[in-house]
């Protein structure tokens, strides 16, 4: 349970109708599986005790007698499982019968939760057997137990040391309605959802279903397991699927469908409460809705156990798995970040736009930027104006592929050599041309930069910024040297990221030299090119100096877009790198982030305007408010007890 993770489960035993004393059997032997892998929460189908498609055998008392001595045997024989299990089946209430989904944990009732909406619509008669509870206030008995809430509306919390963990249950139908109750179970602090369904099976149905999981999972900020019906079911008129799939915040984390058996991961609810505390428009109560602790029972506490992570975590957070996915986001940050500079163009009067074209990446997707901007305002790709300005660290490659880049994508190029001007603001300031120190390399940084701000001058033009994200987090930038520009198009674009749209471009240009070019500039290692180049290659490499981007870009995700303390970030890395970096290679560039993002607030409190493609933006206009003289002693003390 440490750092909010929860091992939970869809369950979808197989089963016979009306054949409780069997399916009370399936339904231990999930149960006491699911604990043996660590499960802490799981959902069974609906009605699975006796088969949703029992009919009018609903009626019978030999059917509902076995019902709740089924239940009895599965209490028995799981009283040693520390799991929640919300199991289904029919219960009599008050002279009544309802749809009603179990809560059990060591052989104790926690709770029943009726069915809200009753379909008797289609393929479903519900409407003929069962009846909905609207008092969430009812006590009840059940197998010879008492003293546990009957009815819908409830919220389950289990260990007062665990409070974001808070379960509500809904039935099937109930997801389907217009105004779900996970809707108002969620607004009164639920974040996990339950849902037991017997959804039948047809054409186009199962993408409609996952749709609305998703969705809701999404709008409610929650973990929501959804458990179906599937083998066993009468299937004189219906067939069901067993589709399982457990989502969270809008993202399935595990799916299976025609078959029996578990569907397992792990789901974060620290970062679903961070999320929640982050949305001011997330409502803060309910009183509709009845939350209720159940941990100080007889049969033991709810134990914290550590949950062991098998969950998927990517090592390029900012980037699409799916290959069709993170082409269209490719394409989507190209057009987000051409809308903006068009707009500022448009609005500063046609100016011609003059960018710094170095070879390397960030400049190279600048540029791409930029000249998709010219074409959505129907201006000659010819007023984009590259200049390159080469110095002691300039190589051949990356001054040959930035005339090749700035020739095929039609605009003008001009060379501006800085060595003599360097030289001479050396000798200025008294500075040793021998002496490689931070002075040595920044001077050439802002001299770039002067010559980009006084030929926009000259030409009435604007400076296009180049520099990344990932650059902007971790300080790797020259303050008024090329950290500032008059629009930064890459500002909130990630350099593992940046690597894909570039990639994205070379695939889908249409032409063979430029396609040629951006793969060379991909193979080429990042670097600022301010430290003299060693038998004409390049003797500065960003990532020896401040570690791999990959990492950054990953512990940027996790601090920064859900707040993750360093310990858990720490956690998810060594998961998501097993294999690539050890613990302590790990730890070492996460000290590294933590110390340069504090200390380097300072350069984006006056960053220029850019626009905001992802979930991560650190403008102090956008997403990201921070003063730049708050202290890392926190964090650090943190990554010193690791």
């Amino acid at each position: 349970m440490r750092d909010g993770f929860v091992k939970v489960a869809a369950a979808t035993p197989k089963i016979r109708v009306a054949d409780c004393d069997y399916n009370a059997t399936q339904i231990a032997a999930l149960i006491k599986e699911a604990a043996a892998l660590g499960v802490r929460v799981m959902a069974f189908p609906e009605l699975c005790l006796t088969g949703y498609t029992c009919g009018d055998l609903f009626f019978q008392p030999a059917l509902l007698d076995g019902a709740e001595r089924a239940l009895g045997r599965v209490l028995e024989e799981t009283k040693g499982a520390d799991v929640v299990a919300a199991v289904g089946m029919p219960v009599r209430h008050e002279g009544k019968l309802c749809n009603c989904a179990v809560v059990i944990h060591k052989g104790t009732v926690l709770s029943v939760v009726t069915k809200t909406h009753i379909p008797n619509y289609g393929e479903f008669y519900e409407g003929r057997w069962f009846t909905p509870v609207e008092d969430h206030s009812r006590w009840g008995t059940l197998c010879g137990q008492g003293g546990f809430v009957t009815g819908p509306g409830q919220i389950i919390m289990l260990h007062e040391d665990i409070p974001d963990l808070r379960i509500g249950v809904e039935i099937c139908e109930d997801l389907w309605a217009c105004d779900p109750p996970s809707s108002g179970l969620c607004a009164g602090g639920a974040t996990l959802i339950l849902n037991l369904s017997a959804s039948d099976e047809v054409i186009g149905k199962a993408a409609y279903r996952r749709q609305l999981v998703r969705s809701q999972s999404a709008r409610c900020g929650c973990a929501y397991v959804y458990a179906d019906a599937g083998e066993g079911e009468s299937t004189s008129d219906l067939v069901f699927a067993g589709h399982n799939m457990i989502a969270e915040n809008g993202t399935i984390l595990a799916e299976s469908r025609y078959r029996t058996g578990l569907t397992v991961t792990e789901i974060d609810v620290e970062k679903l409460a961070y999320e929640r505390r982050r949305i001011n428009t997330f409502p803060c109560g309910r009183r509709d809705v009845d939350a209720w602790g159940c941990y100080d029972d007889e049969r033991g506490p709810f134990a914290l156990t550590e949950t062991v992570l098998t969950r998927p975590i990517a090592k390029d957070p900012f980037v699409p798995t799916d290959e069709a996915e993170r082409s269209e986001r490719c394409q989507d940050i190209l057009h987000i970040a051409a809308l903006g500079l068009a707009k500022r163009l448009e609005h500063t009067g046609f100016p011609r736009p003059v960018l710094g074209l170095s070879g390397g990446l960030d400049s190279t997707l600048a540029a791409l930027i930029t000249v998709r901007a010219l074409d959505l305002l129907g201006r000659p790709r010819s007023e984009l104006l590259c200049v390159t300005m080469p110095c002691f660290g300039t190589t051949k490659r990356t001054r040959s592929n930035a005339e090749v880049l700035a020739r095929r994508l039609g605009a003008e190029l001009k060379t501006v050599d800085i060595t003599k001007a360097v030289n001479q603001h050396f000798a200025d300031i008294g500075q040793d041309p021998e002496n490689h120190d931070v002075t040595f390399e920044n001077v050439q940084a802002r001299e770039r930069t002067q010559v980009l701000m006084d030929l926009a001058n000259q030409l009435g033009g604007l400076v296009v910024g180049t520099g990344d994200l990932s650059e902007l987090a971790l300080g790797w930038c020259t303050y008024n040297g090329d950290q500032m520009s008059m629009y930064g198009v890459n500002a909130s674009i990630p350099k593992t990221l940046v690597r894909y749209v570039v990639d994205h471009a070379a695939r889908t240009c249409g032409d063979a030299a430029l396609a040629q070019t951006l793969a060379d500039i991909l193979a080429t290692p990042v670097s600022p090119e301010l430290l003299p180049a060693e038998n004409g290659e390049i003797s500065q490499r960003t990532e020896d100096l401040v570690g791999p981007y990959e990492l950054h870009d990953f512990f940027l995700y996790y601090a920064v877009r859900w707040g993750f303390p360093p310990r858990k970030v720490l956690r998810l890395a060594e998961y998501a790198f097993a294999g690539d970096y050890d613990r302590q290679t790990v730890l070492k560039w996460l000290k590294t982030f933590y110390r340069r993002f504090f200390s380097q607030q300072f350069k984006r409190q006056a960053m220029p305007d850019g626009p905001k493609v992802g979930t991560v933006d650190l403008s102090p206009r956008g997403s990201w408010r921070m003063p730049a003289d708050g202290v890392a002693t926190l964090w650090m003390k943190e990554l010193e007890t690791l």
